[in-house]
């Protein structure tokens, strides 16, 4: 695969810049990462340059800075890529970018390729039921990358790009914030972990899972959650969704229980190493991604399998 000139890196998720960058290193010679906070340097290293942006305070958004990093990035010679991670701040950003640019714009991308000078973004669709690929015909593309597609780089702490202070272009009509309230946060970070345990429908009560749990300690493992146990049932955090919508796993193991398996929900865990199922249905589409099925009561095979593991 030829490289792009230049690559642009920005997230509204620090986090989010290690998995950024492993993209950008892939498929530019020159990778440029833009932070909005000065703390931020230590996640971008792996930059060739880096760009603070000036004018950041409390109430500031990051919507805000569209024509400033429009102007920032318009100044490239050659093809350009810019990379955001695609959270719902990351998208409303990337469209203005896209209509100040006169660039391509995809969102949720699983994969970038160029080849014979040509850009080509692999993307989800339809709420993940399909996928397609588009060829970008624009001198600078504009793309949300989706998390877990690129595997994090090896950290070097001993790099220190140059870095350099760019000057804040207020858009005509500013977003502000006005207000802040509490919000409870988890910690967790359902992509990053070598170990998960799903659980879905055919967990019957909240007060279940604590069964789940007691199998997660002895497996050292995270637990997550297919959509109706975080958006319907209100069980788990939202953070601990895997689908189309929520995390993509990259683990080593998905122990998946009680899960029907429908496309929505395996786009998040078929980029698991190993997936396991655990359904009473032996129709379950499930079975069809799984490298291992067993058709079993969730409720009798996890109390069994976590007394194993704790012999």
């Amino acid at each position: 695969m030829s490289k792009i000139s230049n690559v642009w890196v920005f997230s509204d998720s620090t986090d989010r810049y290690a998995d950024l960058l492993a993209g950008a290193r892939q498929l530019g010679e020159c990778v440029n990462a833009v932070i909005w906070n000065e703390g931020d340097i230590t996640q971008v290293r792996q930059a060739d340059a880096v760009y603070l942006l000036a004018g950041q305070n409390a109430s500031q958004r990051i919507e805000n800075y569209a024509q400033t990093l429009a102007t920032l990035v318009a100044k490239t010679q050659g093809p350009a890529v810019v990379l955001l991670a695609a959270t719902r701040r990351g998208k409303d950003l990337a469209a203005k970018l896209s209509v100040l640019l006169q660039a391509a714009l995809v969102n949720d991308v699983i994969l970038v390729e160029h080849h014979d000078s040509t850009l080509y973004a692999e993307h989800r669709m339809y709420g993940g039921l399909a996928f397609g690929q588009e060829r970008i015909n624009t001198p600078i593309a504009v793309m949300t990358l989706a998390g877990g597609v690129y595997e994090p780089l090896a950290e070097n702490p001993t790099r220190t790009p140059p870095l350099t202070l760019v000057d804040y272009i207020a858009p005509p009509d500013e977003l502000l914030c006005r207000e802040r309230r509490a919000k409870t946060a988890s910690s967790v970070d359902l992509g990053k972990a070598r170990r998960v345990i799903g659980v879905g429908r055919g967990l019957v009560a909240k007060d279940d899972l604590e069964m789940v749990w007691n199998l997660a300690s002895a497996l050292d493992a995270e637990v997550g959650c297919s959509r109706p146990i975080a958006e319907g049932e209100h069980w788990m955090d939202r953070e601990r969704y895997v689908g189309v919508s929520g995390v993509l796993l990259k683990s080593d193991i998905y122990l998946a229980l009680g899960i029907s398996g429908q496309i929505q929900h395996m786009v998040g865990g078929n980029g698991a190493r190993t997936i396991i199922a655990v359904n009473k249905d032996k129709n379950a589409p499930i079975f069809q991604y799984a490298d291992y099925g067993l058709v079993g009561d969730i409720y009798k095979v996890v109390p069994g399998l976590t007394e194993l593991l704790k012999k």
